[in-house]
């Protein structure tokens, strides 16, 4: 019998750099529903479900007919939220799919869930993709993750800061972008809820760390699709162009 995955879409209406961006229209219809739509189309999953702490986004994916519950309490990061979401049903795996990723694509997700069917010793606890940076700007913005890993592409660290520092200038060493896609374990994910936030976590301000701090094994796989996330006004912009720039190549 294989193993049983679903994907999670965490749905915070109060996002810091952009309030209620997932309400925000890309096309004919709200970012929220694009991403929930692209993750479904991908016939990846046993189910999809959208996890939100608020009621705009609830009824707005309820009278649409999608998969949707609303957090009884608030939560520190997506990933509690999906814990407490997942508590109480039967699954393997679970995958966080960001609200702000409408155009995430199948084949990442495929690596990420694949990552699980090739480790039947049960080693991996989680899988999370990372991407080529794309120039000094990029390694330079604390605004991108980065990650380093060793030589079995498990993550050894991620921080906001330029790493590596490829002091001796050495061309085979290569940095790369963390893109917060996860892939857990259930077990993996129920054990990050009950678990205090570290220190170099609060440092870094990337939750991810926490799994590294408590001794968890982070498969990163290395993607070159690069999608837009949303994270700013001036990305959705980038996203409308970039759609309307496919609707007329089409």
């Amino acid at each position: 019998m294989g193993m049983r995955n679903i994907a999670v879409i965490p749905a915070r209406y109060a996002s810091q750099r952009f309030p209620g961006k997932l309400m925000e229209l890309l096309q004919d219809q709200t970012i929220i529903k694009t991403t929930y739509d692209a993750v479904l189309a991908t016939q990846l999953f046993d189910e999809v479900l959208v996890a939100t702490d608020h009621d705009l986004i609830f009824e707005h994916l309820k009278d649409l007919g999608c998969a949707v519950i609303k957090s009884t309490q608030p939560y520190e990061c997506g990933s509690d939220r999906i814990a407490a979401a997942v508590a109480e049903c039967e699954v393997d795996i679970v995958v966080n799919v960001q609200g702000d990723e409408p155009f995430i694509d199948r084949d990442s997700l495929a690596a990420l869930l694949a990552v699980f069917e090739q480790d039947p010793a049960g080693e991996i606890d989680l899988a999370s993709l990372k991407t080529p940076l794309a120039n000094e700007e990029e390694l330079q913005n604390p605004n991108v993750v980065k990650v380093i890993t060793d030589q079995r592409d498990c993550a050894l660290y991620f921080s906001r800061s330029p790493i590596p520092n490829n002091r001796a200038q050495d061309p085979s060493v290569k940095a790369f972008r963390h893109i917060g896609v996860y892939a857990f374990r259930k077990q993996a994910l129920l054990d990050f809820s009950t678990q205090a936030q570290t220190p170099l976590e609060k440092a870094e301000q990337i939750e991810c760390i926490r799994h590294l701090e408590y001794g968890k094994k982070i498969k990163m796989v290395t993607t070159l699709h690069r999608g837009i996330g949303i994270d700013t006004p001036e990305d959705l912009l980038q996203a409308r162009a970039y759609l309307s720039s496919q609707k007329k190549d089409a």
